[in-house]
């Protein structure tokens, strides 16, 4: 700013970098505030999101110079958040991914310094090394590049065009690259892909499998029926209360909640050797789950699963009680679909370890979730 203009002060270029660093700030907090448990359950999206903030602060940036100085404020210092997004997302993202990499648990030793002595070697710091050693191989060659690149670029026309060819070439790669990463851990789309097949074709994906059918940006919590169409949004980690206002309406004024058709006592006997509530409203097409403390990586997946089949019968109308209203109707199709999973539950986690998955992860709560308490309270 200031470049061309000879009205710039040395006051004014102060005050527009200090914007842009407080807004950096400011949106580095908030969305490491907001989205924080998402990365790791999410980290292939979030990867390939930090490039897409990262490009298209560059492209702001490209763009100022054309602008008044009103809007080039604004535009370098939305640039400027774009950045600090990309700082979180990136940075989150690579420790899930370090952590998908270290097999033996040496999670610590990828990211180590160097500088060790011989006889601290160790196989996976070889790993980052050589991780280290290509990023500066890489920054290396792209200097060099650019340096006879540049001599040729000439135009406004020809830089534009070079920008959009290498941002696209950039993303492209990217995108490729993420694509090949095959976790073990199951989010919530790759529980959906996974669940779902084997509930319809009695089949267990391996991770390579679900790694080419899954997305890379997907909505959250939306409920997949082997890759098709929406069914539902579903809700993991609720609180009590947010569960039981899904049960029964709340008073307008005072938020208190009358369940008279005792709802939640009926859940919670349907319930009682789990270690989850289930509850899949048809008409607003959500599925809310409710931990309890016990309740470890095991039980989540199969909370997961038990709402989403309880999703696709209700939307195919599988069964009388799927298509109809009543409460009672609703509570039938939990009790069916319920004993159904559960007799086939033990093969499914059988398979799934045989498969590759890692069931002792859980990877499908992307906010920070509640846990409840139950103690009923026998009569005298």
């Amino acid at each position: 700013v200031g470049v061309g203009d000879a009205s710039a002060s040395p006051t004014t270029a102060l005050l527009l970098s200090i914007l842009q660093e407080s807004m950096g700030r400011i949106a580095t907090i908030l969305f490491a505030d907001r989205l924080g448990t998402a990365f790791e359950p999410e980290c292939k999206m979030y990867r390939l999101a930090a490039d897409v903030f990262n490009d298209a602060a560059m492209l702001m940036d490209c763009l100022s110079p054309a602008l008044p100085r009103g809007p080039r404020v604004l535009l370098l210092s939305s640039s400027s958040v774009l950045r600090a997004l990309c700082g979180v997302a990136a940075g989150s993202s690579k420790a899930s991914l370090s952590a998908h990499f270290a097999k033996w648990g040496n999670l610590g030793e990828l990211n180590a310094v160097s500088g060790l002595t011989e006889a601290e070697y160790h196989p996976g710091l070889t790993l980052a090394k050589k991780d280290s050693s290509q990023e500066t191989v890489i920054s290396l060659l792209g200097m060099l590049v650019g340096s006879v690149v540049v001599s040729y670029v000439s135009s406004p026309a020809m830089t534009w065009a070079c920008l959009t060819l290498l941002l696209s070439a950039h993303l492209g790669m990217n995108r490729a690259a993420v694509r090949a990463v095959r976790m073990h851990s199951l989010n919530r789309q790759r529980a959906n892909l996974v669940f779902s097949t084997f509930l319809d074709q009695d089949k267990v994906l391996t991770p390579e499998e679900v790694s080419l059918q899954e997305r890379i940006f997907e909505w959250d919590g939306v409920l997949r029926w082997r890759g098709s169409s929406p069914l539902a949004k579903g809700r993991i980690g609720l609180s009590m209360r947010d569960l039981l206002a899904s049960l029964a309406p709340a008073h307008s004024t005072t938020g208190s909640i009358r369940d008279g058709e005792a709802k939640l006592m009926r859940l919670i006997h349907l319930y009682r050797q789990e270690e989850f509530l289930v509850w899949y409203d048809g008409p607003q097409r959500v599925g809310r789950i409710s931990l309890k403390e016990g309740a470890g990586a095991e039980w989540q997946l199969k909370a997961w699963a038990l709402m989403l089949w309880i999703a696709h019968r209700h939307g195919v109308g599988e069964g009388a009680y799927a298509t109809s209203a009543s409460s009672a109707s609703t509570f039938d199709l939990h009790r069916a679909t319920l004993r159904d999973l559960s007799s086939r539950w033990p093969e499914c986690v059988n398979r799934m370890r045989t498969a590759g998955w890692d069931v002792d992860v859980a990877s499908l709560e992307t906010t920070s979730g509640s846990r409840i308490r139950i103690q009923v309270m026998a009569d005298d």
